[in-house]
C-alpha cells in the first residue's frame, strides 16, 4: 500500500493572540490540512472556541479545514461549523445518541464526515457506518489538552486500516495525540495517513514550522 502522508497541524498549540497569522504561516510551511480542535468544557475538560472563530480564520487559508468537534451533544452545532467554513467535520462516537444520524446530518450539509475514537472506544462502533464516513480519527491521547504523551493503540490503527481497505473507498485514517517524528513512524507503519500534531509543529516559532512539518513526514 502506497500511503499519501498528510500533516494536519493543530492550531490548539498556536499563538491565539495572532491566530490568523499562525494559520497562514502553517499553510505556507506546507500543512496539508488545518486541524481545528473545538472543546466544550463538558465532553472534554477544556474550553476553546466556537464557529465564529473558525469563520474569522477561514480567510487565512484555502487549505482543508479539518474541524474536530469535542462537543456533546454535537448535533445542534453541526450547521454552524459547516457555515463557518469547515471542510471535514469529525465527531466522537459518544457525542450523541445516534451516530448514524449525526453523520447523515454532516453529509446533508455538504461536508465530509469523520468519526473520532478515544483510546477506550472500541472499533466496533464503526461496524455500520463505514460506507458513510470520509475519515476515522484515532485518538492516541485522551482528548482535552495538547502536549500529552502518546498512548500506544497501534493495534487499533491496524484494525481500522484493515476496515478501510476492505471498503475499497477513499477514507482518511487520522491519528491525533503525542505525534512526534518518532511516534509518526509507528503510526504510519500501522496504517495512518493523516497526522495531527500541535506541539511538534508549533514549537520553536514560525521559522521552524516547515522543518517541523517535514520531520513528521519522515
Amino acid at each position: 500500500m502506497s500511503q499519501n502522508i498528510r500533516i494536519a497541524p493543530s492550531i490548539l498549540s498556536a499563538d491565539f493572540s495572532k491566530l490568523g497569522a499562525e494559520v497562514s504561516a502553517i499553510d505556507e510551511a506546507g500543512a496539508d490540512y488545518i486541524h481545528i480542535d473545538v472543546m466544550d468544557g463538558h465532553f472534554v475538560p477544556n474550553l476553546t472556541f466556537g464557529a465564529p472563530v473558525v469563520k474569522d480564520i477561514r480567510k487565512s487559508s484555502k487549505k482543508i479545514f479539518d474541524v474536530h468537534l469535542m462537543i456533546a451533544p454535537v448535533d445542534p452545532y453541526l450547521e454552524g461549523f459547516a457555515q463557518a467554513g469547515a471542510d471535514i467535520i469529525t465527531i466522537h462516537a459518544e457525542a450523541g445518541p445516534h451516530l448514524h444520524r449525526s453523520i447523515q446530518a454532516i453529509k446533508a450539509l455538504g461536508k465530509k464526515a469523520g468519526v473520532a475514537l478515544n483510546p477506550g472506544t472500541p472499533t466496533t462502533c464503526l461496524n455500520h457506518i463505514m460506507d458513510m464516513v470520509d475519515l476515522v480519527l484515532i485518538m492516541t491521547v485522551n482528548p482535552g489538552f495538547g502536549g500529552q504523551s502518546f498512548i500506544d493503540v497501534l493495534d487499533k490503527i491496524e484494525d481500522v486500516r484493515a476496515r478501510i481497505d476492505a471498503t475499497g473507498r477513499e477514507i482518511d485514517l487520522e491519528v491525533d495525540g503525542g505525534v512526534t517524528p518518532e511516534t509518526a513512524k509507528q503510526v504510519i507503519a500501522a496504517g495512518a495517513d493523516v497526522l495531527v500534531a500541535g506541539t511538534s509543529v508549533f514549537k520553536d516559532g514560525p521559522e521552524k514550522y516547515a522543518e517541523n512539518i517535514q520531520a513528521l513526514r519522515g
